[in-house]
């Protein structure tokens, strides 16, 4: 869990990210879910935009990729999700919270 000032850092360095993909009519596939994981794994914060043909309520979707992802979901703003997730891996740059 994400306390208010850990959230506000994460935002901050997020408002300058371009979405990495897209949740549409399909909703959240596997591949999907790979793919995100793997950009995680990479960058440890992500930013996602979900189309309005989605089907289902931005928020909702953003916790039940958080959900399926291992991740936090920081923020959802209109129709685009920021998830944080801590890599384990040593050759990145990780986030000071």
């Amino acid at each position: 869990m994400l306390t208010s000032k850990q959230r506000s850092k994460l935002k901050s360095l997020a408002a300058n990210l371009s979405p990495i993909g897209q949740v549409g009519k399909e909703g959240i596939g596997e591949n999907m879910l790979a793919s995100f994981s793997d950009c995680l794994d990479k960058r440890e914060l992500i930013k996602i935009n979900i189309l309005e043909n989605a089907g289902c309520e931005p928020q909702e979707t953003g916790r039940e990729l958080a959900e399926k992802l291992s991740a936090e979901c920081v923020i959802v703003i209109g129709r685009k999700a920021v998830l944080y997730r801590k890599s384990n891996r040593k050759d990145i740059e990780h986030i000071e919270l």
